[in-house]
């Protein structure tokens, strides 16, 4: 009898233990590791673009958005959160060069920032900007918009030997790009045709005596050309048979340039 006593007084206690042990320990099954989130460090965070930003657009911060960067270390020519975290509103208002497609990180050496000067910001080194008059007979319709490809052909009116005169045509640049049309730089269009007064185009630096003297002693029209042949290198006429020497008066200074000239010239 005491040793069922004896028994049935140690059941009871380990329940009461076992009891007790399960009250007091701490639930960890409820608290799996995943579901603590850490907040985003913004030295792990980049600026890019919220959408596809074509070339010549102007930012604006509806344009901007930050992104956690998971590929390594932040390069440095991308802008992190914790470096210019006020970087879409210092942004603001400048122009994209080349574009960006949508989550591709923002690089300051691919904009123009407000103040630089929007065409001298879309010029490579080297490069130069003239501009040209224009019609919409002598710019394709209307139709030729920034960033199109063009060539240059220029036609005057020249004395023939018996007196009558002659009109002749040559090109005498080709696949020369369009940085603006009259004050729109963008390139966007709603499809309609655009009657500019001026084309600013970009040549080096040897071409622009043949624009103004091409200029000044005829007209010059845009042929405008093929998206496909923009890979082809830009070129001008060949200098030799097939040019001629011409002054051009400014103020009080004056220069001799070398300019197309036409084979059957003064015939």
């Amino acid at each position: 009898m005491v040793r069922i006593l004896i028994l049935l007084f140690a059941l009871g206690s380990g329940g009461i233990a076992a009891w007790l042990a399960m009250g007091t320990a701490e639930p960890t099954a409820s608290q799996p590791a995943a579901a603590v989130e850490q907040e985003a460090d913004p030295a792990r965070e980049v600026l890019v673009a919220g959408a596809d930003l074509v070339h010549g657009s102007v930012l604006d911060e509806s344009h901007l958005r930050w992104q956690p960067w998971t590929a390594g270390t932040v390069p440095a020519v991308f802008i992190s959160r914790a470096a210019k975290p006020d970087a879409p509103q210092a942004l603001k208002g400048s122009l994209v060069r080349g574009g960006f497609v949508a989550g591709e990180p923002i690089r300051e050496d691919r904009l123009a920032l407000p103040g630089a000067g929007f065409l001298s910001g879309q010029l490579p080194s080297g490069k130069r900007a003239i501009a040209v008059r224009v019609t919409a007979e002598s710019a394709a319709g209307g139709f030729i918009l920034p960033n199109d490809r063009v060539d240059l052909i220029h036609t005057s009116v020249l004395s023939g030997q018996s007196g009558g005169e002659q009109v002749s045509s040559r090109t005498i640049l080709s696949n020369i790009r369009v940085l603006a049309v009259d004050q729109n730089a963008s390139g966007e269009s709603d499809g309609e045709a655009v009657v500019a007064k001026t084309a600013t185009l970009e040549v080096e630096p040897d071409q622009i005596p043949i624009v103004t003297a091409a200029e000044a002693s005829g007209t010059i029209s845009l042929a405008l050309r093929a998206a496909s042949d923009e890979d082809e290198p830009a070129a001008a006429v060949q200098a030799g048979k097939h040019t001629k020497k011409v002054r051009i008066f400014g103020g009080a200074t004056s220069r001799t340039v070398e300019v197309p000239s036409f084979a059957h010239e003064g015939s």
